[in-house]
């Protein structure tokens, strides 16, 4: 979802005369420093870091090009520390701010070796302090550190609830056009993990070096907390300037008061100072070659590192690996009962972790190092993913399904947006569209509803969303017997309906569209919802035929086909945006796949030239990732997909690139393959707010593309971690009682599920589309399953048996062939891989499970990245529909393909 390019334009105009200040004293010049990788700037009077580049690129981690407008008080820099602190006899905690009110430090006398400046922070705390703070920025070898040191200067015991070092980079997008902000711009994510945790920090491009921001010694990383600052003239926390963040390194005070209300991360903590006590904590800075070296950098820097295999979200019934690789063994584990833990000689050198059942939801395991250091690692376990989908099936058609065939809007039958918060149904909101049923906010239940089916159909559950396509979505999205999408059902205007509107909302912004505004059908967003819609309940038509639906499949395919025409071809004549990516697009490969499986060469032909041009326009840009916003992590995927088909690598390459800049891999379930959102909170969610969103739909729908590019470079594990990561990661979003958010808070005060279902559907597509077994096989961690647990008693050093734990169960790749299987309907329910015979034995069944619709046959369909001609040999099956059709006639069925 995306309006706020109709405001971005102002951000400009807004709180100017706070960069007037400059209390930095930029106009008394900089300190310089290099190591052998890294070199920049330190403001003389403030001793803030002014910039930090790269010595081999040049390229600037920070946002040195717009300091002169950073330079007012409350801004925060690299070098600032803030603070809560209380005597130990009193129970109020005091704050400190470096950036609060600024006053030139006063520089260190003597400056002990490596130390390139040093000051007393003093003049710009407040004064009467009862500690004192220095800073040392120091240059040892290759890499460049930030060192504070605080002593107990009073006769009183100390305790300091909150320390935290700001970490502000280069992610000011304002101003900038799409160029510069891609050579020029940075995304920073945090790996919460106390001794182990550190902050990566890339550039925008998704190429060259990367930084690597780790804890100096023993400094702890217990939270990330968003920095308030003025607005200024960059509309600071705006979709433009997400903000800055500060790494905090004790935060009981916050956890006492503000975050009280959440479950924090990490267990809060303080650090107690008797007098004349020093305690030194700090930041190190190390350059990474690349993003993909990242981890290396980590183990470089001295620090515990952790890889978990395929990740960090472990349903229920299925097994996960963790990797740890540090230079001190591991004393203790601890996961609150939440996983049985193997020994690491079970496993070919990982631990094993297999969900007990006793935990749902958020879990942390915690070690502790012979060394002394510890580590949280950040888990999420669901249900096992068909009962998780099977719960998020029913609750949308039946908690979600509207039906007041009174309602004025037309919105019934339906599946609306729901609010968990309330136990009710969204029927009127201000932002007209979430009410409405399109739009990416309206959307998102009935699009995952739908999606659900494609997995795991429903008779009870088919018929709602039939139901919804034939009396809703056509007559009521799509009005008055045309194909355009409107953008919302719902409006506001009580001069043209018989409605109570609720007197509590707020009416009077743009968001509340009149009738003739809500029935414009131009934004080419709205379209890839039906469109996904219709699909699936075509594939339903056309592998469940005995389940009758109300047309045949024919209808529902022409239908999706002649939509996306209406309103993408003729070069986009009928839509907005319908000449950037799309959010879910790859449907539409989808669909063309399935026009020239069922010889409709016609449609398959036009579709395809629409598609073309919209490719080798692309081609042409050199930033092709156009969106509402003025940036976005939405396009790329659709790019991708249409570059990569029509073999326009640079391109495809671009898109690749960008979105392993903004798509992190980390110990964390949240972050790790989170696509980078943190605006349309605003737009779908309850909790409106700029904010870091932990899984929005950019996880599901950017793994996509990740994974077709991991499908075509089989060797390279770190692209199918990343991809697997934020494939998986809409499971998270399902409670237990079925209903699913549209995304998690991340904001330490909040850490919790938005009660809006909102834009759920799109990230469910991505899931849908992209969900697979990956069998691989590792030169450092040998044998794996992603998606999937490896039989080790069946298993051998020539075959490989894998049971399939993921949500579809009818996709499989085997990354030794370079070959991808697939299932039209039914379930895969055993792979066995003969290395050596280079053969792969299928053993499928009807149905995923008990109360879906069984199948009375499958498609299998073969696809080996590019390869034209495909030499394998398929017995237990005959050629139909672009495949092989198995039958399952015994209840269950045995396909083999062969590698001739």
């Amino acid at each position: 979802m995306g309006y706020l390019n109709l405001v971005a334009g102002a951000i400009v105009t807004i709180a100017a005369s706070a960069s007037a200040q400059d209390t930095l004293g930029l106009a008394n010049g900089y300190t310089t420093f290099q190591t052998s990788r890294l070199k920049g700037q330190i403001v003389k009077s403030s001793q803030t870091l002014a910039s930090l580049n790269s010595s081999a690129s040049g390229f600037d981690f920070l946002p040195f090009d717009y300091l002169s407008n950073l330079a007012f008080n409350g801004a925060h820099h690299l070098g600032d520390v803030t603070l809560r602190y209380r005597t130990s006899n009193k129970s109020t905690w005091n704050s400190v701010d470096s950036a609060s009110a600024r006053k030139p430090v006063t520089p260190l006398a003597k400056l002990a070796p490596g130390v390139v400046a040093g000051s007393d922070l003093a003049p710009t705390l407040r004064n009467g302090l009862p500690f004192k703070v220095t800073r040392e920025w120091i240059s040892l070898g290759e890499d460049f550190s930030l060192r504070v040191n605080i002593t107990n200067t009073g006769t009183s015991t100390l305790e300091f609830g909150s320390l935290g070092l700001p970490v502000s980079i280069n992610n000011i997008f304002t101003n900038r056009p799409a160029e510069e902000t891609q050579d020029k711009c940075s995304f920073a994510d945090p790996y919460i993990g106390l001794h182990a945790g550190y902050v990566r920090v890339s550039h925008l491009k998704g190429t060259g070096n990367a930084l690597v921001i780790a804890p100096l010694a023993n400094t702890r990383f217990e939270a990330w907390r968003f920095l308030p600052e003025p607005i200024g003239n960059f509309g600071y926390q705006s979709q433009t300037y997400e903000g800055n963040y500060e790494w905090q390194i004790h935060s009981l005070a916050w956890a006492q008061n503000e975050w009280n209300s959440s479950t924090p991360w990490n267990t809060p903590t303080s650090k107690t100072l008797i007098p004349g006590e020093v305690y030194s904590v700090g930041l190190q800075f190390a350059l990474a070659d690349s993003i993909q070296d990242i981890e290396n950098t980590v183990s470089k820097a001295g620090i515990p590192l952790s890889v978990g295999i395929p990740g960090y979200v472990v349903p229920i019934g299925s097994t996960a690996r963790l990797y740890v690789n540090y230079t001190s063994d591991v004393k203790a584990f601890s996961s609150g009962g939440a996983f049985t833990i193997s020994s690491p000689a079970a496993a070919g050198g990982a631990y094993e972790l297999t969900p007990t059942g006793s935990v749902w939801g958020r879990a942390r395991l915690d070690l502790v190092y012979q060394d002394g250091k510890e580590q949280t690692i950040h888990y999420f376990i669901p249900k096992a993913a068909p009962a998780t989908l099977g719960d998020m099936g029913n609750f949308f058609t039946t908690f979600a399904y509207y039906n007041d065939t009174s309602d004025p809007f037309g919105r019934a039958p339906s599946i609306m947006t729901y609010d968990s918060e309330v136990n009710a149904i969204v029927q009127q909101d201000s932002r007209v569209w979430i009410a409405g049923l399109s739009d990416e906010g309206g959307t998102g239940a009935y699009l995952a509803a739908a999606m659900k089916q494609f997995i795991q159909p429903v008779a009870r559950e088919l018929s709602a969303v039939d139901d919804f396509i034939h009396d809703t979505l056509v007559g009521t999205l799509q009005r008055d017997g045309t194909l355009g999408v409107v953008a919302s059902s719902f409006f506001y205007e009580p001069a043209a309906v018989n409605y109570t509107y609720s007197s509590a909302l707020d009416w009077t912004s743009w968001t509340s569209w009149n009738r003739s505004r809500a029935y414009t059908t131009r934004r080419a967003y709205n379209y890839v919802h039906p469109v996904a819609t219709l699909w699936s309940m075509y594939r339903i038509a056309r592998d469940y035929p005995e389940h009758g639906l109300r047309a045949n499949w024919q209808w529902y395919l022409n239908r999706a086909y002649s939509t996306t025409q209406y309103c993408l071809s003729n070069k986009a004549a009928n839509c907005d945006y319908g000449l950037v990516g799309l959010m879910g697009e790859t449907v539409l490969g989808e669909l063309l796949q399935d026009l020239k499986r069922e010889n409709m060469t016609t449609e398959a032909t036009a579709l395809e030239a629409t598609m073309q041009y919209r490719a080798q326009l692309w081609d042409t840009q050199p930033v092709p990732f156009g969106s509402e916003m003025a940036w976005d992590s939405t396009g790329q995927e659709g790019v991708y997909y249409w570059a990569n088909y029509f073999n326009l690598q640079a391109t495809a390459t671009k898109a690749i690139d960008s979105i392993l800049a903004y798509m992190p891999t980390v110990p964390h379930w949240g972050w790790n393959g989170n696509a980078r959102r943190y605006w349309d909170f605003v737009y779908a969610a309850k909790i409106q707010q700029i904010e870091r969103q932990l899984h929005h739909y950019g996880s599901g729908l950017n793994s996509l593309p990740m994974l077709s590019y991991y499908e075509q470079h089989p060797t390279d594990l770190y692209a199918l971690r990343v991809a697997f990561a934020g494939n998986t990661a809409p499971l998270t979003n399902i409670a237990q009682s079925g209903f699913a958010s549209a995304a998690f808070h991340s904001y330490p005060e909040l850490l919790k599920w938005d009660p809006y279902s909102g834009d759920y559907g799109q990230g469910f597509l991505g899931l849908a589309l992209g969900q697979c077994v990956y069998i691989v096989n590792d030169a450092k961690f040998g044998d794996l399953a992603f998606g999937g647990d490896i039989d080790k008693t069946a298993s051998n050093s020539t075959a490989v048996v894998v049971q399939p734990k993921d949500a579809l169960r009818r996709r499989v790749f085997v990354a030794d062939l370079g070959l991808k299987i697939e299932l039209s309907a039914g379930a895969i329910e055993k792979v066995v891989y003969d290395k050596t015979q280079k053969e792969v034995t299928l053993t499928v069944v009807p149905a995923v499970t008990a109360d879906a619709l069984s199948a009375a046959k499958a498609v299998v369909w073969l696809k080996q990245p590019g390869t034209s001609e495909l030499a394998y040999e398929v017995s237990g099956a005959a050629k139909a529909r672009g495949g092989w059709e198995s039958l399952f006639s015994e209840g269950v069925g045995t396909v083999k393909i062969k590698k001739i």
